[in-house]
């Protein structure tokens, strides 16, 4: 489950870091378990009354370069800070800027915490910091250009380039209700070259963030934690409302995190977020992250649009929607091969809001789920729950539209019961069928509240488009989650999907792969790693070795992925044979400091990010 950043709508004080978790139960001949290099130690964490830091390492760390932005006329650069600007000082204990807020800043913050305090307190598990932040959920600095130490192996040649991961990591310790979807984007960037890598941690320079950070405190509401509630929504509305009249921030410069995933398309890389526009983002020649800025395609995307576009690699296509609380409640559109932006296709047959956070793409259609999450405001005035929420009675639908529809004209709708997806993992076309091929979210009540209860089961669903009948597949039992491919079988009939293991969700303890290409209810599981006790990773990625070869096997690559070990409190990077029956480890990184679990990355190659 990632962060969404719903286009619907005092400091704590740390406690001791919740560590327990449920064990899955997996027979021992489909496991590989991670070797003993995996268990060196690291510093402890150092808390400070605003942020989660980390000692450092005794690391070389390579200077950072000057920002060397290459002018876009659709790009908007980051708006100066508002006036009056509150003082700064250096904080002895690590060398950071420290904001002291000014006054309407501090008076607004006190009207802040009485909501925090009195109206609208953490109660629930699900939107406490002190539980959602625990582990290695907990926010970091930022870190720059760091040299990392191969401690097995040696990295293969196909790295060459940067394995780059999107997720939460909030610029302030929270001082009232935070839901995991609510924090900062950070960028953590691995740069291979030669063999060698090289960490950086950098936040997505959003509005919201430099706004914030030039405010010395959160201004913004979080959206997914902030509006539980008629008298919290109210409260919280009211004061957003002052602070907009006061100048403290202007939403039409943006509201979003940026804190999902990347994409690339058109020579240029964005950080996205689905509840603003993308922001363009480069590495330097070090390794440096720099956010170059918030990105409308020369005046044609006005709002939001998915965190989950599609990229054809052979005509360099881009494909993506956008979605929200008022008609049309679904707009798709995509991007030519030079990264132009197409006329906006409204879909007004989607009679109601629904939660479309991913979608899949054939090589004739585009394929939505309607599902059972959607706006559910009757719970929010009611029962001081989330404005978004699951309704029970809704029967979820695939919508299916050709691929280049210039309207809505030939769109079609299929009842598929039950079927609530929140990732799609690929599609394609069997003569008059799509197949569409996606984890199925069994307890979807609780995907906000209790991701811990979730179970996903990947199913492979086809539609016959000419008798209308809708046929399903179960491909494995398992919690799986984050299924990707191998990306030049985007659209394709493909045969292998390498999944997360959710142990519970949102923690992932290992890596499966699945051949889909197996007859009907059989478990496709062949490959599988778990990377140890209290070790956990995140979404992974499949980079093929020969990338330009059209005659490589689909499954000739590396599936790579950063996994955190709570034992030791170290990170490492792992690079794993994609043909092997144990995914085995073909080389690890030791990382200078923890990274935080996160949601989405992506692999961009050198001859990519020279074009940035």
């Amino acid at each position: 489950m990632d962060a969404s950043s719903s286009s619907f709508l005092s400091a704590i004080q740390t406690s001791k870091l919740l560590t327990g978790t449920m064990a899955m139960s997996i027979p021992k001949s489909a496991v590989t378990t991670t070797p003993s290099f995996l268990s060196r130690h690291l510093p402890s964490l150092n808390v400070s009354s605003v942020r989660i830091e980390e000692k450092p390492q005794n690391s070389t760390t390579r200077p950072t370069t000057s920002r060397t932005s290459r002018p876009a006329s659709s790009t908007t650069t980051l708006p100066a800070a508002t006036k009056p600007t509150p003082s700064t000082r250096k904080s002895p204990a690590n060398d950071r800027r420290v904001v002291v807020p000014n006054q309407p800043t501090m008076m607004f913050n006190v009207l802040e915490g009485v909501i925090n305090n009195f109206i609208d307190p953490p109660l629930r598990q699900s939107v406490d910091p002190r539980y959602v932040l625990s582990d290695n959920f907990a926010p970091v600095d930022e870190l720059p250009p760091t040299e990392c130490e191969v401690i097995h192996g040696s990295l293969p040649s196909c790295l060459d380039g940067a394995y780059i991961r999107n997720g939460p990591n909030p610029q302030y310790l929270p001082r009232g209700p935070y839901h995991l979807f609510d924090g900062d984007g950070m960028l953590h960037s691995i740069r291979i070259s030669q063999g060698k890598a090289t960490l950086c941690s950098r936040y997505v320079k959003t509005y919201k963030y430099t706004m914030e950070r030039d405010a010395g405190a959160p201004v913004l509401p979080n959206v997914f934690s902030g509006f539980n509630g008629l008298a919290a929504s109210a409260a919280r509305g009211a004061l957003s409302a002052a602070r907009i009249l006061t100048g403290q921030f202007n939403p039409v410069n943006g509201i979003g995190l940026a804190n999902t995933s990347l994409t690339y398309f058109g020579n240029r890389l964005y950080a996205l977020g689905e509840s603003d526009l993308p922001y363009a983002v480069r590495l330097t020649s070090n390794g440096d992250i720099e956010t170059l800025g918030r990105h409308d395609f020369d005046g044609k995307l006005l709002m939001s649009m998915t965190a989950h576009p599609k990229i054809d690699l052979e005509t360099g296509e881009a494909f993506a929607f956008r979605y929200g609380p008022v008609p049309p409640f679904l707009t798709y559109f995509h991007f030519d091969g030079n990264g132009k932006k197409q006329p906006d296709v409204p879909i007004f047959s989607m009679t109601r809001p629904s939660f479309l956070h991913d979608f899949g793409i054939s090589s004739k259609y585009a394929i939505f789920a309607d599902i059972q999450i959607g706006m559910n405001p009757m719970e929010m005035i009611f029962g001081g729950g989330s404005p978004v929420g699951s309704d029970p009675a809704k029967v979820c639908r695939l919508g299916i539209i050709p691929r280049y529809a210039t309207d809505e004209s030939e769109m079609k709708w299929f009842d598929v019961p039950g079927f609530n997806i929140i990732h799609a993992i690929n599609a394609w076309d069997e003569e008059d069928a799509v197949v569409i091929l996606a984890p199925n979210i069994l307890s979807v009540e609780h995907t906000l509240e209790r991701m811990d209860l979730i179970h996903a089961l990947v199913e492979k669903v086809r539609i016959d488009l000419k008798t209308g009948i809708v046929t399903r597949n179960p491909v494995s039992a398992r919690n799986l989650d984050f299924g990707v491919i191998n990306p030049a079988y985007l659209g394709k009939k493909n045969r292998f999907v390498y999944a997360a293991i959710g142990d519970p969700m949102p923690k992932i303890s290992g890596v499966v792969k699945l051949d889909v290409s197996k007859g009907a209810r059989q478990e496709c599981t062949v490959a599988s790693r778990i990377y140890g006790p209290r070790c956990y990773g995140g979404e992974p990625f499949f980079v093929a070795r020969e990338p330009e070869n059209p005659e490589a096997e689909e499954d000739d690559g590396y599936v790579v992925s950063y996994v955190h070990d709570e034992i030791a409190g170290e990170s490492k990077f792992l690079v794993m044979d994609a043909r092997s029956p144990g995914l085995d480890i073909v080389a690890a990184v030791r990382l200078p400091r923890r990274v935080p679990y996160g949601f989405h990355g992506l692999f961009v190659k050198e001859s990519d990010l020279k074009k940035l």
